[in-house]
């Protein structure tokens, strides 16, 4: 039995060419940039080091995918991004929600949401 992990998922897709256009948008037109998890969780070029530190102190093994390595890895396609899947025994199931994730506007809001939820498994 494996012990349990938080899988995040960015509304992106990964490679070179999709980062640029992502920073692209961000810096053009952010209020319509679709991935608030990325929009959060970075600045222009790299994760923010107070969500490294967060995440690193999480107490859990943590993840971070692109929408389409979700679909490689897990087969997983059509699915409201972005979000937070908990993995248990190889299998996904949803954790935090698109609509949840949308509804945070700044990193203490996602870090208090993925806290609590954290909390209330313990």
């Amino acid at each position: 039995m494996s012990q349990p992990a938080l899988i995040f998922v960015y509304n992106a897709d990964s490679g070179f060419v999709n980062t640029l256009l992502d920073i692209g948008h961000k810096i053009v037109s952010p209020k319509t940039y679709s991935c608030n998890l990325c929009a959060i969780t970075h600045s222009t070029f790299s994760m923010r080091d107070e969500w490294k530190n967060f995440v690193a102190g999480l107490g859990v093994s943590v993840e971070f995918l692109h929408r389409d390595e979700l679909e490689k890895q897990y087969g997983m396609r059509d699915v409201g991004l972005p979000a937070v899947f908990r993995k248990n025994n190889g299998a996904l199931e949803a954790w935090v929600t698109r609509e949840e994730i949308n509804r945070c506007h700044s990193l203490g809001e996602l870090e208090r949401l993925v806290r609590d939820r954290l909390r209330a498994e313990a």
